[in-house]
């Protein structure tokens, strides 16, 4: 009997116990830091040629969802795709434009952050670990409802964060990329302050993420050089990761650089492309990046236009070439198992519906769960 009881014990404290899965670390893998900001998934396989090349492989993608966008079999035909051409998707989570101010963008709510978490959950993706934005420019006021609040966001954050781990630990969390051009003004607050105000609402809300998200512009104007150092130039990220990590209790937070670049409204592209190779070589090469997606792969118009890597019709400009020709590595990612569940060879198709009681009287074999299968082995002891 006391065998019996020992091993029921056992199964007791196992099955309650169920084995957790967690995100893995980034630096811990062979990376290709190469990649690329779209704006929809039409334009992955352009993507692909652009952060696979040169010997690369498994570079990134950073793309906005909206919350009115949960379309199910557009976006896990995106991460199949995704995973066919070896990209690792960075999803930026996006509420829609307020209806009755069509200058900013909606505040979201906690229940944005749910119905997030549920959908982003319910797709599977190319690799273990599934990297997501929590919205941004936060530090902006068209960009939080009319009116920057770094406690709102704070308190969404601190939301985000255990929403999406309660789903799956495969979940890594990145806070917002803040306007690093941005003063404190009645329309902006400055990032450094809007950080510190972070924290005094949610004392160690940088512990709980897994990395900072940043917007590395060139600024002021988008057009400094790359050797510039400030703390809003290129090299801002470095500022941005001191303040978090010693905010976070010295944690070392990886960064996303998911935005950067110049204006060809300002500078000409043969002064861009250069720059680019500098940044690659002597800026972004920081060990603490973990990828940089140049704001735009290709863009119609203004006001993003001025950022384009390619024009409408596909025509590739120098600074897109320069980056093309960049020597690359072939990442390493962890790969995940595809459930198959929601992939897209049945996400096009209707998902049959089983008779589960029809199956139990048909086999009464169907009833018979692990604990009682473990019992009659045991009455057998």
């Amino acid at each position: 009997m006391q065998k019996i009881s020992l091993v029921f014990l056992f199964l007791i404290f196992f099955l309650s116990f169920p084995e957790k899965i967690f995100a893995v670390d980034p630096l811990s893998v062979q990376n290709n830091k190469f990649g690329v900001h779209i704006l929809f998934p039409s334009e992955l396989k352009d993507a692909a040629k652009l952060v696979n090349s040169n010997g690369g492989d498994w570079g990134y993608v950073t793309i906005p969802i909206q919350a009115n966008d949960k379309d199910l079999n557009k976006w896990q035909v995106f991460m199949d795709d995704a995973k066919m051409l070896h990209l690792i998707p960075i999803i930026r989570l996006a509420t829609n434009g307020d209806y009755f101010n069509t200058k900013v963008w909606e505040k979201p709510e906690d229940e944005n952050i749910l119905d997030f978490a549920n959908f982003l959950n319910s797709l599977d993706w190319p690799t273990k670990n599934r990297y997501v934005v929590i919205f941004n420019e936060v530090n902006r006021a068209n960009e939080w409802g009319g009116s920057a609040n770094p406690k709102e966001y704070a308190k969404i954050l601190q939301y985000a964060v255990t929403t999406f781990k309660s789903k799956s630990d495969e979940f890594f969390i990145l806070s917002a990329g803040l306007d690093n051009a941005a003063g404190t003004t009645k329309d902006s607050i400055n990032e450094y302050d809007f950080m510190h105000q972070m924290n005094e609402s949610v004392p160690g809300i940088f512990d709980q993420i897994d990395g900072i998200a940043s917007h590395s512009y060139p600024n002021p104007g988008f057009s400094q050089p790359p050797t510039q150092i400030s703390s809003n130039s290129i090299h801002s990220f470095k500022s941005e990761k001191q303040l978090a990590d010693s905010l976070s209790n010295n944690k070392s937070l990886p960064v996303f650089i998911t935005e950067t670049g110049w204006s060809s409204s300002v500078l000409p592209d043969s002064v861009i492309a250069p720059y680019f190779k500098i940044a690659f070589e002597a800026v972004w090469s920081n060990q603490s990046v973990i990828a940089v997606t140049p704001f735009l792969l290709t863009a119609g118009s203004e006001p993003f236009k001025q950022f384009s890597l390619t024009d409408t019709s596909g025509g590739e400009f120098l600074r897109y070439k320069t980056l093309v020709d960049y020597p690359k590595v072939k990442g390493q990612p962890v790969l995940n198992h595809m459930k198959n569940i929601l992939g897209s060879q049945i996400a096009k198709v209707p998902i049959p519906v089983r008779d589960f009681e029809n199956e139990r009287k048909m086999d009464p074999r169907f009833k018979r769960t692990a604990m009682q299968t473990m019992y009659e082995w045991l009455l057998k002891i």
